[in-house]
């Protein structure tokens, strides 16, 4: 358990680090794909990316804090292996991002089902804040990233306008994570990660895609609804 407490820390630290040994990454860039889209419908407004600034903190005090106080527990290493392999591959996505969109794709997705499996194998109230909450908001943001490079790709490829490609990963972003909102209600951090997203992409379409933006907004409501209800529901009921 120790062992896998310091390769978190170790992996965690090199996940952070890795922004500042690359170029700036913005989006995937329109040359890389057949149909050239200067602006996806489906990506955030740029504010939106600031969460990776809270995910980074968060992801290291999880990290300090488990070997520090939890190196043995049980509750915590069971998190720790997905946690890393999500890590890991996290460690060179924005290096591969830049030149290679459909990998990127795919390693996003990867990085979201292990965040996941993490997120679901931590304990619903012990060290709650430690524990679950940083692997929330985590796979919460993961969640809409990974729609959005989805996104991109199947507009980027013609296989869906740039607005119908927005529309169909909304919709997914708010089904999938709605139903894993309302199997985890005791962690409205990852529903709120999600509302976060979803507004990015109302604010980044509300002046010349009001379709994409109304439902952006309709999909934000309706998590925090779902957020607010699940959460308020297992609190009354413990």
């Amino acid at each position: 358990m120790t062992l896998r407490a310091i390769l978190l820390i170790l992996v965690t630290a090199a996940f952070a680090i890795a922004p500042f040994l690359t170029p700036p990454f913005t989006g995937y860039q329109p040359g890389r794909f057949p149909v050239e889209i200067l602006r996806p419908a489906v990506q955030p407004a740029g504010y939106a990316f600031s969460i990776w600034s809270v995910i980074y903190l968060w992801l290291i005090l999880h990290a300090g804090y488990g070997f520090w106080k939890r190196a043995h527990s049980a509750d915590w290493d069971a998190v720790r292996l997905p946690l890393i392999a999500s890590l890991v591959i996290g460690m060179v996505w924005l290096a591969i991002a830049a030149n290679y969109p459909i990998i990127a794709t795919i390693g996003i997705l990867f990085m979201l089902v292990t965040a996941m499996i993490a997120f679901f194998q931590a304990d619903e109230f012990y060290d709650r804040w430690m524990l679950s909450a940083p692997l929330a908001i985590y796979a919460g943001w993961l969640s809409a990233a990974a729609a959005v490079s989805t996104g991109v790709v199947l507009a980027g490829y013609g296989l869906l306008t740039n607005t119908e490609s927005a529309l169909v990963m909304i919709a997914i972003v708010f089904g999938v994570a709605g139903m894993v909102q309302w199997l985890r209600p005791y962690m409205p951090i990852y529903g709120i990660t999600v509302v976060w997203a979803l507004i990015g992409i109302v604010v980044a379409n509300a002046n010349d895609n009001l379709i994409v933006a109304g439902t952006a907004a309709a999909a934000a409501a309706g998590m925090a609804a779902v957020t607010f209800y699940t959460w308020h529901k297992r609190r009354i009921t413990i």
